[in-house]
């Protein structure tokens, strides 16, 4: 009986982090396959394979679950984007940029889960306004500001505005993304990736 019990038991243990990683495995899942309104908290749990309390313990609600998830894909996405290689610490305006858009786009390009979850949180921004807003409040920590920081710190560029221009690069790169990749727009409106870059960047470099 005793070896039995020790049998039964240790498979099933997971650390508080292994369960948080489940739960956030889960709740991407749901959320994607569902929406965000027809996601429930009972559904996270069985594709977590832990109990509806385990998920309330890790996470308050939907909505902090669900947020839980937009930090995670922007801290663990978005973030990544904004580093320079091991070999170019500090590279100059073109490189920077060019490699800056190209991982962008790629990353719209290679990892489909990202733009699925883009439509869900798009989809779902006129009834649950608050999930969009914590989106862009987390893009507004990582994106536009290191960006901003950057394009600040050099002054060979001599922009009047850096702040500005971090937001009109991005926001050309994800006009592009989304027209092109989520609403499906590559025969309606054909835009080779590198005519874009590159007329971008050389806009600012003027």
């Amino acid at each position: 009986m005793i070896q039995r019990k020790i049998s039964l038991k240790e498979p099933r243990q997971l650390s508080s982090g292994k369960k948080a990683e489940a739960i956030l495995a889960g709740g991407m899942q749901e959320f994607l396959a569902h929406g965000y309104a027809g996601t429930s908290m009972d559904r996270v749990a069985t594709a977590a394979g832990v109990s509806k309390a385990t998920v309330y313990s890790h996470f308050q609600d939907k909505e902090g679950l669900f947020t839980a998830l937009i930090e995670q894909l922007v801290q663990g996405k978005f973030r990544l984007l904004f580093e320079p290689s091991s070999e170019n610490l500090q590279p100059e305006p073109r490189i920077f940029l060019r490699g800056l858009a190209d991982r962008i786009l790629d990353l719209g390009a290679n990892e489909p889960q990202f733009l699925n979850f883009m439509r869900v949180i798009i989809g779902e921004s006129g009834r649950f306004p608050q999930l969009a807003q914590a989106f862009v409040q987390n893009i507004e920590r990582t994106s536009f500001r290191m960006l901003h920081q950057y394009l600040a710190s050099c002054p060979q560029l001599k922009l009047a505005d850096p702040e500005a221009t971090a937001r009109i690069f991005i926001g050309a790169i994800v006009h592009f993304l989304i027209v092109q990749e989520m609403l499906h727009g590559k025969d309606i409106v054909p835009m080779e990736r590198d005519r874009l870059i590159n007329n971008l960047i050389e806009s600012i470099l003027r």
